[in-house]
């Protein structure tokens, strides 16, 4: 990147934060293309990573950077700053790159006396993924493509070029990445918008993963016609393509894609879908559990029905009174004999994993709080069960001795006693008087 590029980097930076719709250009990086045939004779293609500017103005601007290409986009009924407004400049990605339209030669609907165009595309993306918006720069030109192959003859563009360009049809999307629950319901959102009324427009949304591809929607305007179901036929009128999933299934992780076509221009944007279940954790042993000295319990953490595939589970002990103290509170000690069981797969395609471990009962952990600690790519925060362990003396062999005397001494009590209750109970019947 040139000197002067970076210092109106740094002084845009140190001005200040700026709203895009202030801010007249941006840096970019220009993806230029060398096509050739190696010794092979085969096709081979060399990217060239060029510095660029995209400057908004209007025709005759003196260049922001004079020692980069400038893509001036001049005055159209479409601005792509719209579909970025309220981020921050030092948000963005910005790449261009050539657009080859195979040959097609359509007369685009604008004012000027030139009949063809050179093509670029612009991707705008947000640094944190938030968004991606592509639009198409048309520079009028008066030399007709030179057919099918046209990417094997560029015309070329020198350090210092400024080309004269128009925004003539933008896409948006604000879902470029999506994570469902299974069972859910998403709406993958797209958006486009074309600089002349009436456009022969063709819209259409793909669903493809490993290889397989699926058309789920298409739409014609001028023939009108209609082919599968998610998108709403009114929305889709006001540029709105968004397309619904209703159910989210396992067979629904993959790519879908939203293409818009006005020839002899063509667009699409990916949209991929993440299924991700959280696990359902839970412990074989009760809030608190009692054991007598030198007993030994088998104790389990189960997590349950998650995907993706890799979780961890952590099992540790510390001192009940000190959890969730943070300032010179010990460290939770990590249990090393832990064992785990083998992935289970579910019938839904989910996943279910045990850790567990023998504990054998001693005074010396009495009181003591055991945590299974279950992290997965679905939680924002670990899922922890615990229990206490209430360890109890066992009783002493003369504990029992004492007690079996003291009831074989009431028996013998009874024994002596019984036929000295009788006699005198014989006694006092006969004494009684009729």
């Amino acid at each position: 990147m040139g000197l002067i590029l970076k210092i109106l980097i740094y002084s845009c930076l140190c001005a200040g934060v700026q709203s895009v719709h202030k801010i007249s250009w941006l840096p970019c990086q220009f993806i230029d293309e060398h096509v050739f045939r190696n010794i092979e004779n085969l096709t081979e293609t060399q990217w060239l990573h060029r510095d660029a500017m995209l400057q908004f103005g209007q025709k005759g601007d003196t260049p922001v950077n004079p020692d980069a290409i400038t893509f001036l986009v001049t005055g159209s009924k479409l601005d792509m700053r719209r579909y970025v407004e309220g981020v921050e400049a030092d948000q963005l990605e910005c790449e261009i790159r050539r657009y080859s339209t195979a040959g097609i030669h359509v007369r685009w609907p604008a004012k000027g006396t030139e009949e063809y165009n050179r093509w670029f595309t612009c991707t705008l993306k947000h640094t944190e993924g938030l968004f991606i918006v592509t639009s198409f720069l048309r520079h009028p030109s008066a030399q007709p493509p030179s057919g099918q192959q046209d990417y094997r003859s560029w015309s070329s563009i020198s350090d210092t070029e400024i080309l004269i360009t128009t925004v003539t049809m933008g896409m948006k999307t604000q879902t470029p990445s999506v994570k469902a629950k299974l069972g859910s319901q998403q709406k993958f959102h797209c958006q486009f918008a074309i600089d002349h009324k009436g456009p022969n427009v063709t819209v259409e949304w793909h669903w493809q993963n490993r290889g397989e591809r699926t058309r789920l929607f298409s739409h014609a305007s001028r023939s009108g016609q209609t082919k599968g179901t998610g998108v709403g036929l009114r929305s889709l009128a006001d540029g709105d393509a968004s397309y619904t999933l209703q159910y989210s299934k396992m067979s629904s992780e993959g790519t879908y894609i939203c293409s818009v076509s006005v020839l002899p221009l063509f667009a699409s944007l990916d949209i991929s879908l993440h299924i991700e279940e959280p696990p359902r954790v839970s412990l074989n042993v009760a809030p608190i559990l009692s054991l007598q000295e030198g007993e030994e319990q088998k104790v389990t953490c189960e997590a349950e029905s998650y995907y993706p595939l890799d979780v961890e589970i952590v099992w540790y002990q510390q001192d009940p009174t000190v959890s969730g103290q943070r300032v010179g509170s010990p460290l939770p000690k990590v249990l090393q004999n832990v064992l785990l069981s083998s992935h289970k797969h579910n019938s839904d395609k989910t996943y279910s994993l045990s850790a567990f471990f023998y504990l054998e009962a001693s005074l010396g952990i009495s009181g003591r709080q055991f945590t299974c600690s279950v992290s997965h790519k679905s939680l924002r925060v670990p899922i922890k069960k615990s229990f206490i362990l209430n360890v109890e003396e066992p009783t002493s062999w003369f504990f029992y001795l004492s007690v079996g005397l003291i009831i074989v001494l009431l028996l013998v009590i009874l024994v002596v006693m019984l036929p000295n209750l009788n006699s005198v109970r014989n006694r006092s019947v006969q004494k009684k008087p009729y």
